[in-house]
């Protein structure tokens, strides 16, 4: 194995997904000169996540990402909003981290959303999937009495480098019991679902130093940097977002795969944010916004696609080997909504499975084409908008939504949007200044 003075410096951008683990290293100059990407660590049984396990992985994937040439000068963790643990004083988990789409928290919500004060001021929807019904679950573990602190689960890989308890601020936005503007807790619904908001460590920014990384694995293997540095995090999609604000300020990131996610980073709060919206603090703008709308996206393509004629059509349209017909427009198709309510096609759809197949990505790109008016319209004018994610990459899809919206849209190549956008956050607190151009490598139009 190299010595540590034969390696070169590069920082870690990590991607906690709901799915998939991803790390980059990235350069000096910006580029990625390793990806790693592995399977969220889940029993086969249970969708909840143990955290050591999942420290361990990163670990792992950190020691392949630098191999024989770099070492690690500073790292970020981003990725999933609502999911975490209750830890000892040892920082470690005496729960397993709720899943955001685990279906027990719906019966949850139904018990404790009569015990939750009312606030419009908590930057989200409050609903099954927001972390303070995975607080409410976790109390009822065993060993939770032991408890002395909630850690984020994607904080909680730089929690355990930093030897310290925290919760990035793009994270706390996530809980539905966090005011972002004034940047407090709703102390009664933390009361109402967590016990105490002693439990609650200190909200950092996205973006700040936590501390120094210690890492006694790493370091005996050798790729630690003297004084390598443990840099917050928060949420996937906003830190996503930031890596694309980094391209032209006030960009507007279109993020689809599982969910399309729209996000952008405003210069101040917005004065009046639609329904649909959710605002969390600026990333290195403390007077700022960030502010993004979910739309979901692949669980309406499944549901139709279990008309098997209809799924064969849908491959086809999605990939650009077959051209949509006029039923691109017909609005025959109603996706599916947030609270559970299915898609359905509305009485008179067209039999033919291509034309099904038609209104059903239609009636997706209008959606998504909504989503991203929305959220531009609460930032500049002329915002350019980048899209990201598999979807970015099906070109019979995106002409479809460009037919449908009216909008052109420029791709952003890299795979690992989140990834790169962390490292980039890692590399800022070193005060290198990579070209985030060089990490996303943005397609021409």
């Amino acid at each position: 194995m190299g010595t540590l003075s034969q390696r070169a410096d590069a920082v870690l951008g990590i991607d906690i997904g709901s799915t998939n683990v991803k790390v980059v290293a990235l350069d000096p100059v910006g580029h990625v000169v390793a990806r790693v990407r592995r399977a969220t660590p889940r029993p086969v049984d249970d969708p909840s996540i143990d955290a050591a396990r999942l420290f361990d992985t990163i670990e792992e994937m950190a020691l392949e990402a630098c191999g024989e040439r770099y070492a690690v000068a500073a790292a970020c963790a981003a990725g999933v909003g609502e999911d975490g643990v209750l830890v000892d004083a040892g920082l470690a988990p005496l729960t397993r981290a709720l899943a955001w789409f685990d279906p027990r928290r719906t019966d949850l919500f139904e018990v404790l959303r009569p015990r939750l004060d009312d606030a419009d001021d908590v930057g989200t929807a409050t609903d099954a999937a927001r972390t303070l019904v995975g607080w409410a679950w976790a109390r009822t573990q065993p060993h939770a009495e032991r408890a002395t602190a909630w850690v984020a689960l994607t904080d909680y890989v730089a929690s355990q480098w930093a030897a310290t308890t925290f919760l990035s601020d793009t994270l706390a936005a996530r809980t539905a019991a966090w005011r972002p503007l004034s940047r407090t807790w709703h102390s009664p619904r933390v009361q109402a679902t967590l016990g105490s908001t002693s439990l609650l460590p200190t909200v950092l920014p996205t973006g700040s130093t936590v501390g120094e990384l210690r890492s006694e694995r790493l370091r005996q293997a050798g790729v630690l940097a003297p004084g390598a540095l443990v840099v917050a995090g928060g949420h996937d999609h906003p830190v996503g977002g930031w890596g694309v604000h980094q391209l032209h300020p006030g960009a507007i990131l279109d993020s689809m795969g599982t969910a399309e996610v729209v996000v952008t980073q405003t210069p101040a709060p917005p004065d009046a944010v639609p329904e649909s919206v959710d605002v969390s603090p600026g990333i290195h703008n403390a007077s700022g916004a960030t502010v993004l709308r979910v739309e979901e996206l692949a669980r309406n393509v499944q549901w139709a696609s279990q008309d098997p004629a209809v799924a064969h059509a849908l491959g086809q349209l999605i990939s650009g080997d077959a051209a949509p017909d006029d039923h691109l427009l017909s609005r025959t198709f109603q996706p599916g909504a947030a609270g559970g309510r299915p898609p359905s096609y509305a009485p008179g759809a067209a039999a033919d499975p291509h034309s099904r197949a038609c209104a059903v990505l239609g009636a997706l790109a209008e959606l998504g084409g909504r989503a991203v008016e929305s959220v531009a319209a609460l930032t500049g004018p002329g915002a350019s908008v980048y899209s990201a994610g598999g979807w970015a990459r099906s070109r019979g899809w995106t002409d479809i939504k460009q037919a449908v919206t009216g909008r052109t849209v420029q791709a952003i190549a890299e795979p690992e949007v989140t990834a790169v956008g962390a490292a980039l956050l890692a590399a800022r607190a070193l005060d290198w200044k990579p070209d985030a151009a060089t990490g996303l490598n943005p397609l021409p139009c």
